[in-house]
């Protein structure tokens, strides 16, 4: 059916083959088929209509997002600050009993 060219190898003395003429196969066209049923469309799906009771809905659930999310990080951030200063006040704490410990030698 198909015989596939293999190329030669171009030799070292620069002599050149003559290129291999392929030669054109002929195209049978396959038996019609009848084209594709029709598809039918999409439905028609209706656009969001914002209402002044869902733009108010949107607004405060909106709002409740912002501040729960600022109360967990102030949250966060305040105990972050009370291990600070807790830890601190240990550091003086066991520093002036290490000075007065040294005092009394």
């Amino acid at each position: 059916m198909f015989r596939p060219k293999i190329p030669t190898m171009p030799t070292p003395t620069g002599q050149v083959t003559p290129p291999v003429v392929v030669e054109p196969t002929t195209v049978v066209p396959a038996a019609q088929t009848a084209p594709p049923a029709p598809v039918a469309p999409a439905a028609f799906r209706p656009t969001v209509q914002l209402t002044p009771g869902t733009a108010l809905a949107l607004v405060g659930g909106g709002t409740a997002v912002v501040l729960v999310v600022g109360a967990v990080l102030v949250s966060m951030l305040l105990a972050v600050a009370i291990t600070g200063v807790s830890v601190a006040v240990c550091a003086v704490v066991l520093r002036s009993l290490l000075a007065s410990e040294t005092k009394r030698r």
